[in-house]
């Protein structure tokens, strides 16, 4: 059995039909992870004996010929910024290191009563700030297509896991990107949901508007299991929407015919790398060959979403990350002799740079006479991109674009230019500020081997449809 070929379904059958066992396979995946993931850097800790007791749940479930739950035995894995009970939890960062979580988060509890076997927690850029996962306050992650690369971020460790086979299916968390960009770089598939699809209690927050939970996996069918099973209103999170759960497996059986696919054309301006741009652009012609009609967008609007988004998140960032004091929990300056000294430096010992950059950046733009000026005007031109995504599903049923600018860079290529890091979310950063779903799919490889990824956009709620092309576009690649 070749662990790598593993997806969610294949899993669970082999354990129900006692091919193998959920502990068999457990063993399985740690003695990769210790062989492989040194190299690759994707995991921060290991939850052995959890991993084996809920092994032993689901082995029992078996013997008695009891049917499995829908991930029952799956191995799965959880990026840092999420509470994992008993488990550190440090998103990523020096500040929180030896925190360990006193409960589990919604999406993670969903996932373990569904049966997933939770192996540990992912590494990840601190507090989720950044595109490349260079900014994680331990170690970088290595991209598994080609270890000199970078695996995107802030889910890189959640990517390289699931691109390394090193987990089944990961979750992660999407800010401006950090599901679908490191899933294109990766050569996985990364689903952003609709914001409230799935419950944010328990994630760590790094901008509350902004925040959204969603999986990495294999395959679009694989996103569409975990999607199916950690969405839904939580009384815990007042932003979960009240909302039925479509059975989103069932959705993507579905074919295309008549779907309207909107192509705007500031995705495909200067600055597109040209192999993409001719992935992409091939992708949409098979699109369009099964029965979808392509209709041309402008939604000018766009070249304001960075500018914006790094606005509206610094801002929040800047405000929940107050919390982080060195008072209740994680860590505390040794050598302070006042309050506010122990302050300042827990938060500068424990504080990676690029943490403190968009502190700063976010405490400037809320201060006193610069308000308006930034965050005011920010939330305005957030508004108007809404309206111009609003106008654009009156005509089509979803959006089709990169979902990069490039492929995968080079390990320290953009670490020190803040400008170029940022530039690699300008492609996803507007589906997280108007809150509507996105997902990357595979679309196909560089010369250099380097994969691909096409984002698919959609209306509010809509995972379906979005995963329905998705479904299509990697069939296709399949048969290549």
């Amino acid at each position: 059995m070749d662990i790598n070929l593993l997806t969610i379904d294949f899993a669970r059958d082999l354990v129900a039909r006692k091919q193998t066992t959920a502990t068999a396979l457990t063993e399985a995946f740690y003695t990769k992870i210790d062989a492989e993931d040194p190299e690759i850097g994707a995991y921060l800790a290991l939850s052995r004996k959890r991993a084996f007791i809920q092994a032993e749940r689901i082995d029992k479930m078996a013997d008695k010929g009891e049917e499995l739950p829908a991930l029952g035995g799956v191995p799965v894995a959880i990026k840092d910024v999420m509470m994992t009970r008993d488990i550190h939890t440090t998103a990523g960062s020096q500040i929180l290191r030896d925190f360990i979580a006193p409960y589990d988060c919604t999406a993670v509890a969903k996932l373990e009563k569904a049966g997933a076997i939770i192996l540990g927690k992912l590494n990840c850029d601190e507090f989720a700030m950044g595109s490349s996962n260079e900014n994680s306050g331990y170690f970088p992650v290595h991209n598994p297509r080609d270890l000199t690369r970078v695996p995107g971020g802030s889910s890189g460790g959640a990517a390289a896991a699931v691109a390394a086979g090193t987990a089944v299916a990961a979750l992660g968390s999407d800010t401006g990107g950090s599901i679908r960009q490191p899933a294109a770089f990766c050569g996985v598939v990364g689903l952003m949901p609709t914001y409230g699809r799935v419950s944010r209690y328990g994630l760590i927050a790094f901008a509350s508007s902004l925040d959204h939970i969603g999986p990495l996996t294999k395959t679009v069918k694989d996103a569409a299991i975990v999607l199916r099973t950690i969405a839904g209103r939580d009384p815990k999170d007042a932003t979960s929407a009240d909302l039925p759960v479509p059975d989103y497996v069932a959705e993507i059986g579905r074919d295309l015919k008549g779907l309207r696919i909107g192509v705007p054309k500031e995705y495909f301006a200067e600055g597109l790398d040209e192999e993409i741009r001719t992935a992409v652009e091939k992708n949409l012609d098979m699109l369009r060959e099964a029965g979808c009609e392509l209709v041309p967008l402008s939604m000018p609007s766009t070249k304001y979403a960075i500018p914006t988004y790094y606005i509206v998140a610094t801002a929040e960032a800047s405000s929940n990350l107050a919390r982080f004091d060195g008072v209740r929990y994680g860590y505390r300056a040794k050598d302070a002799n006042t309050l506010s000294e122990m302050y300042r430096r827990s938060r500068d010992h424990g504080f990676g740079p690029e943490v403190k950059r968009r502190i700063m950046l976010g405490t400037y733009a809320l201060s006193a006479g610069y308000y308006d000026a930034y965050y005011l005007k920010a939330q305005r031109v957030r508004t108007l991109l809404v309206r111009e995504f609003e106008e654009a599903f009156t005509k089509v049923d979803a959006i089709v674009t990169p979902t990069t600018p490039t492929p995968a860079f080079k390990l320290g290529e953009k670490v020190d230019d803040p400008l170029a890091m940022y530039l690699n979310d300008i492609f996803t950063v507007t589906a997280d500020l108007v809150g509507i779903p996105g997902i990357s799919v595979p679309c196909g490889w560089t010369k250099e081997k380097l994969p691909i990824g096409m984002q698919i956009l959609g209306k509010h709620f809509d995972e379906g449809t979005i995963l329905r092309i998705a479904h299509v576009v990697e069939h296709e690649q399949a048969a290549v």
